[in-house]
């Protein structure tokens, strides 16, 4: 896909964020959020990407390294640099660590269901991962932290109950070029940062491969649908293809459904997520 570039340093500057300032929001998120629902700790999946690694140096300034516990899940198939650039963030943070092989809880079921595609394993495989992360949770009492960012919550490119889900999300209102910019200020091994993204669920799979677009294309164009809330005819104006443009319009209104809690039907006088809504810190 082919963007048509149109005041790009006008737009490039506006999705210039203030590193210092945007890492203190987080940390500080993280630290408030966590603690005020009476956790102590945080524990995460991290892939050996950009992103699973900027929640992992985030979460241990916020809380603490030995508060942090970081669960390398690999499958069979996973790529070894992946595990590599996983110790990476480990030996540079001091966090807690585990590995656990998911290769077996999803052999198990692709053994019971005859014409698995490899989407559907992509997605046994993502819920696989979060099974664990969250079972540690248990164990660990801690709260899991998401690894998301704003352009993938936006297209709807993860896993529902998988890689999308967490308690707490630090990352998910920092579109994947933010998160770059972030990354580098906080001192992430520039192997990771420079690396093709990916979800590391089948061999050779790479984000923008999936998506056919690149996220330097993508952010720019949802920058303008979503955060200064263009129009088509605006953002066609501004030099976006018109069928890139809505085909991306597409992807972020089918996608509404990964990023709201279960729709529930309204039969009593207060029912949850209609009159039932208070805050998270109500009563206190």
């Amino acid at each position: 896909m082919q963007l048509i570039q149109a005041q790009p340093k006008t737009l490039e500057a506006r999705l210039h964020i203030d590193p210092q300032v945007t890492e203190l929001v987080l940390t500080r998120f993280l630290h408030n959020e966590i603690r005020k629902t009476g956790f102590q700790r945080a524990v995460l999946g991290l892939s050996g990407g950009i992103d699973s690694a900027l929640s992992c140096y985030l979460a241990a300034r916020a809380l603490g390294p030995e508060n942090v516990l970081a669960l390398r899940l690999p499958y069979r198939t996973s790529a070894p640099e992946s595990l590599a650039h996983a110790d990476l963030v480990i030996e540079a943070l001091g966090v807690q660590h585990e590995t656990i092989d998911i290769s077996g809880m999803v052999d198990s079921l692709e053994a019971a269901s005859p014409g698995m595609t490899a989407y559907r394993k992509g997605n046994v495989m993502a819920r696989a991962r979060m099974t664990a992360i969250y079972d540690r949770s248990a164990a660990w009492e801690a709260l899991v932290v998401g690894t998301s960012n704003k352009t993938e919550l936006l297209l709807g490119y993860g896993t529902i109950f998988g890689d999308l889900a967490s308690a707490v999300n630090p990352i998910g209102d920092l579109y994947k070029t933010q998160v770059r910019q972030l990354a580098w200020a906080m001192g992430i091994p520039p192997v990771i940062i420079e690396k093709a993204p990916t979800a590391d669920l089948l061999p050779n799979q790479t984000d923008e491969g999936d998506l056919g677009f690149t996220y330097a294309q993508v952010d720019q164009l949802l920058y303008l649908l979503v955060d200064e809330r263009y129009s088509m005819d605006e953002v066609v104006a501004a030099g976006f293809s018109r069928d890139f443009a809505q085909r991306v319009w597409r992807m972020v209104q089918r996608a509404q459904y990964k990023r709201a809690l279960p729709i529930i039907p309204k039969i009593t006088d207060r029912s949850i997520g209609h009159d039932f809504r208070y805050l998270r810190d109500w009563g206190t």
